[in-house]
């Protein structure tokens, strides 16, 4: 695992989850569009993080410096996904 394929995971992972989200608020016109710019910023504000991450030292070894983000990539961007799945149920109920 390098830098590249880091940095590349994290653009890949976060700009999928802002996709879904902006793709849900075309599609769907009851969607509540405060609650998706609120997710859309913590998207911003992860995807931030993880860049100022990947590019500071890390101490010990680079391969498992970048394991260790890209776990917390994954595990964010999973809570992520299940805050979208809660407004998507919430906009389905409001019909």
């Amino acid at each position: 695992m390098n830098l590249r394929d880091i940095k590349k995971d994290i653009e890949y992972v976060i700009g999928a989850f802002i996709d879904d989200c902006s793709l849900f608020s075309s599609v769907n016109s009851k969607a509540d569009d405060e609650a998706l710019g609120g997710l859309l910023d913590e998207a911003v504000n992860l995807f931030n993080d993880l860049k100022d991450k990947v590019n500071m030292k890390g101490e010990g070894k680079k391969g498992a410096y970048y394991a260790s983000i890209r776990k917390e990539l994954l595990e964010k961007t999973d809570e992520l996904y299940a805050k979208l799945s809660d407004v998507v149920k919430k906009s389905g109920q409001a019909e």
